[in-house]
């Protein structure tokens, strides 16, 4: 595999681990970078961008990284509050007030932002051109009754997640997420990050493959099934299907609960603008606002009976068996292909991994560089 970029000497570690995920676990392309302080000190990437052509990753490569997206829509949650534009602890219906309908007027963006609004799926079956529409999203939301006692319990939202989220954020602002997220952090800081990813960058994406094994979705009445597809309106995980996730249609819609495509520098650069600032701008997030923001909400069992391990703060995940990250500063979001991507301001790190060789939630690839990174930094400090 030829690897191209640059990691600092002290982060060799890093890179070490980078090259051996090629050897060890098969990828196909990928790409890690990582800031320490506002610095990028490692910015690697390899393999091949489109296994059809063998074009090959390149350095500015995007990929789709599915619910990356929810680390997008949490900044800027969390900017909004910050700004006192926003209370993550008043009623959702406060910007919103259709929201309140069906019992769910004592929902709160915090619930939302926790997985605990008890809105992880709805009921209609939408179609493809009605969730790329938004609005009939909206209308659906604000129909939809919670399967359970708001607050009481957790599971995993999903899209809900984004579209709920990023309607408070457009009641708000006047934009939606995505265009409120390239507004106040993409175009400034020339993030290389989108939710719905623009028709001139289409071409040059990196297109997705399905690992061998990758285990299987229940079938299409289960909650989680129709959690991850919008009840079979998005296929998943077909890739290369009408609406499947290499689908231009699908990529360049707003998807903000799992619609993100970026690239690694992309990612680790808004966790890194947001913890310590970069390029000379001021970090995005006070650190009252991180500590807000990695207080855990949700643990253990979900609604579902699951107890994958993981913990979420408000509206990311926090260090945990699931996700290790650098302790209880971290917070990030993962994708459904294995990308991962956090920051931490205790130690000023922004850190992304992309690939298209998709394995799954949690798998070790991501794990292994993570690791790495920590062993650097406790031989730097």
């Amino acid at each position: 595999m030829k690897r191209s970029g640059f990691a600092d000497e002290r982060f060799g570690a890093v890179a070490d681990a980078f090259s051996r995920n090629f050897a060890e676990y098969g990828e196909l392309g990928a790409a890690v970078t990582v800031f320490v302080d506002g610095r990028k000190v490692v910015e690697l990437w390899g393999g091949v961008a489109d296994g059809r052509t063998g074009r090959p990753w390149a350095q500015d490569t995007v990929v789709p990284v599915f619910s990356c997206a929810k680390g997008l829509v949490g900044v800027c949650a969390h900017l909004l509050a910050q700004q006192g534009n926003l209370d993550l602890d008043a009623p959702v219906s406060r910007y919103w007030p259709e929201f309140a309908r069906g019992g769910k007027e004592a929902i709160t963006c915090r619930m939302v932002l926790g997985h605990r609004a008890g809105l992880p799926a709805l009921d209609p079956v939408l179609g493809f051109e009605e969730i790329a529409a938004w609005t009939p999203v909206i209308h659906a939301i604000e129909e939809q009754e919670p399967l359970w006692e708001p607050g009481t319990a957790y599971e995993y939202h999903g899209h809900v997640f984004g579209f709920l989220i990023g309607e408070v954020i457009r009641r708000v602002t006047g934009l939606t997420p995505g265009a409120y997220f390239r507004r106040v952090a993409g175009e400034p800081l020339g993030l290389r990050a989108w939710i719905g990813l623009p028709a001139g960058e289409m071409e040059g994406r990196a297109r997705l493959v399905e690992a061998e094994g990758r285990p299987r979705m229940p079938g299409p009445d289960h909650l989680l099934t129709r959690i991850v597809t919008m009840n079979g309106a998005l296929v998943f995980p077909g890739l290369d299907e009408p609406h499947g996730w290499n689908d231009p249609a699908l990529l360049g819609m707003e998807l903000p609960g799992a619609g993100a495509t970026a690239s690694a520098s992309g990612l680790a650069g808004l966790y890194a603008a947001a913890v310590s600032g970069v390029e000379g701008h001021e970090r995005l997030l006070t650190p009252d606002t991180v500590t807000d923001a990695v207080c855990e909400v949700s643990s253990g069992k979900g609604w579902l009976g699951f107890d994958a391990g993981a913990r979420w703060g408000s509206g990311f995940l926090l260090d945990s068996a699931f996700r290790p990250m650098l302790g209880e500063r971290s917070f990030g979001n993962d994708g459904a292909g294995g990308q991962f991507a956090f920051g931490d301001d205790e130690f000023g790190v922004g850190f992304a991994y992309v690939a298209n060789r998709m394995i799954g939630h949690g798998d070790a690839r991501a794990g292994r560089l993570v690791e790495a990174v920590r062993k650097c930094l406790a031989v730097v400090s």
